[in-house]
């Protein structure tokens, strides 16, 4: 199901993800080997979900990376949060989110054993899909 989105809404990421050797993934805490490539533009939304920017921003982040950026970029964008949204991966808000220690940044930045204390004390689970393409 696709939303329409209002790109005055801040985008927060909801899994714990990796960033080795260039490619983002999501990765299971408990078992560091078990990840699941994400694509391109999977992969750079969800690196930038940190709670702090609207769906706006993105698209004019993403729109600077380019000499000239495409005319569908916003749908794009919009195709990939719907993506990201439907697996719980990503999600959305009206206001800033603070990130708790665990979602904010990649795995390798973490101290493992502190990131698994805050899950289980915050009784974090990640129920969403993974979402290969």
């Amino acid at each position: 199901m696709t939303n329409i989105l209002n790109n005055m809404n801040y985008f927060y990421r909801n899994a714990i993800f990796t960033r080795k050797n260039n490619q983002v993934a999501l990765v299971n805490i408990d078992d560091l080997e078990q990840v699941s490539n994400l694509d391109e533009w999977l992969g750079v939304v969800v690196s930038l979900a940190d709670g702090k920017h609207t769906i706006k921003e993105l698209i004019e982040y993403m729109s600077h990376q380019y000499v000239n950026a495409p005319d569908n970029l916003e749908k794009t964008i919009h195709s990939v949060l719907n993506r990201l949204i439907e697996g719980d991966i990503v999600r959305l808000s009206e206001g800033k989110v603070e990130l708790p220690y665990y979602l904010a940044e990649p795995v390798e930045n973490m101290d493992i054993e502190k990131a698994r204390a805050l899950i289980t004390k915050d009784g974090y689970a990640f129920d969403g899909q993974d979402t290969k393409h």
